[in-house]
């Protein structure tokens, strides 16, 4: 393996970081902490508990997915299509560097940044409220697994996208509204017997249930359910990524 082509990526995506950080970092963070007042202190005080847990805490580990997700994709989105946009992506693809390592470098930086974000919006969260994390290492394995492939869907959409507002559609468009509606800021055991099934088909319920299993151990499905579809999503991704560089699909003139 090219060590060196990959630290070379790798670091060139994380030294971007340090220079949009009020973007980057401190937006999200900002975000995430009005939810806490909003949704924690508002409605917290109609809504105290669900399933003997604090509604404040409650909301956390669905705060934190929805940031992971978003900027996951966002951030592995960007990091392939700017190449892309500036033709760079030739001399990288021209260069003794395997696709395999050209993927690593992308996608470990992007989620390298949404786990360290998500750290950070975690140890935020014990300002507004007391938290006990359950099962410290699958807290730890849902949040590298989603970020690695949210980061790999990303480099997927970087690849597909014709133009920057194409980049925006998927985060915004579909992973923002599938993360609320995948029990956020509350448990789908409190909606109709029909909405729950329907719940069911929307991916982001079983890595929401599944993260908040890890602090709480509650959940809306089993989290060796949770496990599995995550896992599955990832091999789709990594297939779906393949199958790219196998064909050339935008990659090529």
């Amino acid at each position: 393996m090219n060590l060196r082509a990959v630290n070379a990526i790798y670091s060139f995506e994380m030294a971007r970081t340090g220079r949009t950080i009020w973007q980057s970092i401190v937006s999200p963070v900002l975000s995430t902490s009005l939810y806490f007042v909003v949704f924690g202190a508002a409605i917290g005080s109609r809504i105290t508990e669900i399933e003997g847990v604090p509604y404040g805490a409650f909301i956390v580990p669905g705060l934190i997915m929805l940031t992971l997700l978003t900027q996951s994709t966002m951030n592995a989105s960007f990091g392939i299509y700017f190449p892309r946009f500036t033709g760079t992506i030739y001399e990288i693809l021209s260069a003794p560097v395997s696709p395999f390592e050209i993927v690593l470098g992308y996608v470990g930086a992007a989620a390298t940044k949404s786990i360290i974000l998500g750290l950070i919006i975690l140890a935020t969260s014990w300002l507004f409220v007391p938290l006990h994390i359950a099962h410290p290492f699958w807290m730890v394995a849902f949040l590298v697994l989603t970020a690695t492939t949210f980061s790999l869907l990303g480099f997927i959409i970087g690849i597909w996208a014709e133009g920057f507002e194409k980049l925006q559609i998927v985060p915004l468009l579909i992973i923002t509204p599938l993360t609320f509606l995948g029990g956020t800021f509350y448990s789908t055991s409190v909606l109709p017997p029909l909405w729950q099934k329907i719940a069911l088909f929307n991916p982001v319920v079983y890595l929401i249930s599944g993260f908040r299993w890890s602090f709480f151990e509650i959940a809306d499905v089993s989290h060796s359910v949770s496990v599995g579809m995550t896992l599955f999503f990832l091999v789709v991704c990594l297939a779906t990524v393949w199958w790219m560089f196998r064909t050339g699909y935008k990659l090529k003139k």
